[in-house]
């Protein structure tokens, strides 16, 4: 049976959510593999508004199991709040539709205190983070000083975590200004949180390879979006994870061969929250118009997003980097009423015009865009669910994307609603 991979192709906010939430249908297990309550899913379903953070999307929809996986860096505070709110409007989580990888890291207070003194030091460029602690908690895990799931389940265990932590954050802190930690705070909160974490936790990598074996469907749903990559993303404006396709193997403990489908996510035009270079960053009407339009504020943060014109060069390019097999193009009703629609397919750099953006930060803060130019459409595309519903020009500009990007649309999205989709490619087909 297939298992598909959602990643966002863009800077994020692409539509992950609705989307994962429609395929979730198709699934049986729905898993996050990277990122932490950095991230924001948006999804409504028959009018009503579910925001997520860390739980996968898939958790709205009984009968299936959701997971977070061991790329994940979990704030169990963050988590049982999230769990809290969803139990409001009537959505049931418990261990028996939620696993926990036992060997996720977890992002603990001292780690959001390092991020947020880390942003506001003076005469330091800000990377433009959420101030929650997630980059500190990778920190940490790459330096093998982490606080696990696992670790909540035993006393000396969690001690010695502890202690090899602080002796890394204390001395840091000193050198921020801040006082030290007080350790005996840390563990009391860890052991008032443990009970209501722990019963989530299993050994994740063990129970998914069961259900591939066993023929069951799986989702793996990123966070996030490529463009933010650690590694490929614009550096060092990015996340602190591999946002990417490659990361859903080893960010639940499977291996890459479970991967037969890479759907990305793709906004019709761009956006992009926080600092950072953004080639077809638009400061006039128009940007106004589609962040107005398109209701541009983070679902985590609430902060305003960065507008701009589709910029083909950057979703080639993570089609490549992630291996897409095919888009899903979100927004499209976004565009409805311009007259004009403008298009990057390519750059311009001292002299040179770059079908790519290079790696050196000072030459992606200096591109230009080429734009390619489209004629609009005045009709709406929103609620679309069948090619017939779309103006001639839209279809026309769809069609560009696809060459452009030299990657094929799999599902076309036209409004918030999960049923207002158009299915091209079924990405779970056999």
């Amino acid at each position: 049976m297939a298992n598909v991979v959602v990643v966002g192709a863009q800077w994020g906010d692409e539509g992950k959510g609705k989307i994962v939430d429609w395929l979730s249908e198709r699934a049986d297990v729905i898993a996050r593999f990277q990122g932490g309550h950095n991230a924001g899913h948006t999804l409504v379903i028959d009018g009503e508004v579910f925001k997520l953070s860390l739980l996968p999307s898939g958790i709205v929809r009984k009968g299936k199991r959701s997971v977070i996986g061991n790329g994940v860096v979990l704030d169990p505070w963050a988590l049982i709040d999230e769990i809290a709110r969803l139990t409001k409007q009537g959505v049931e989580v418990s261990p028996d539709n939620l696993m926990i990888a036992e060997n996720t890291p977890l992002i603990l207070p001292v780690h959001g205190e390092l991020d947020r003194a880390r942003e506001s030091q003076t005469g330091v460029a800000k990377i433009g983070t959420t101030g929650r602690g997630i980059g500190p908690a990778y920190e940490d895990k790459v330096g093998r000083r982490t606080v696990r799931v696992a670790d909540l389940a035993d006393r000396a265990t969690l001690e010695s975590r502890v202690d090899r932590l602080l002796v890394h954050h204390d001395a840091l802190r000193r050198g921020l200004g801040l006082p030290e930690v007080d350790r005996a705070a840390l563990m009391a909160k860890l052991e008032e949180i443990a009970p209501q974490i722990l019963p989530f936790a299993a050994p994740v990598w063990k129970v998914l390879n069961e259900d591939r074996r066993a023929g069951k469907r799986i989702l793996f749903e990123g966070a996030q979006g490529s463009l933010l990559d650690i590694d490929f993303g614009t550096y060092p404006f990015v996340t602190s994870s591999n946002t990417m396709s490659g990361m859903a193997a080893t960010g639940t403990g499977l291996g890459p061969n479970a991967i037969d489908f890479v759907l990305g996510i793709v906004k019709a035009y761009t956006t992009r929250v926080g600092e950072g270079p953004f080639p077809t960053e638009l400061q006039d009407a128009d940007g106004q118009r589609l962040g107005e339009r398109g209701h541009e504020f983070g679902t985590v943060t609430g902060r305003q997003r960065r507008c701009g014109w589709f910029d083909a060069v950057l979703v080639r390019q993570t089609c490549a980097t992630s291996g897409v097999s095919g888009i899903a193009l979100t927004k499209l009703d976004v565009l409805d009423g311009f007259d004009e629609l403008k298009i990057c397919t390519g750059y311009e750099l001292d002299g040179e015009t770059l079908d790519y953006l290079p790696t050196a930060a000072d030459q992606q803060a200096r591109v230009t865009p080429v734009y390619e130019t489209m004629k609009g459409w005045s009709e709406s595309t929103a609620g679309a669910r069948s090619w017939a519903d779309l103006p001639a020009e839209a279809i026309k500009y769809v069609r560009r994307v696809e060459e452009l990007i030299q990657c094929p649309v799999a599902l076309l999205s036209t409004s918030p609603e999960r049923d207002d989709t158009i299915l091209v490619t079924d990405p779970f087909a056999d």
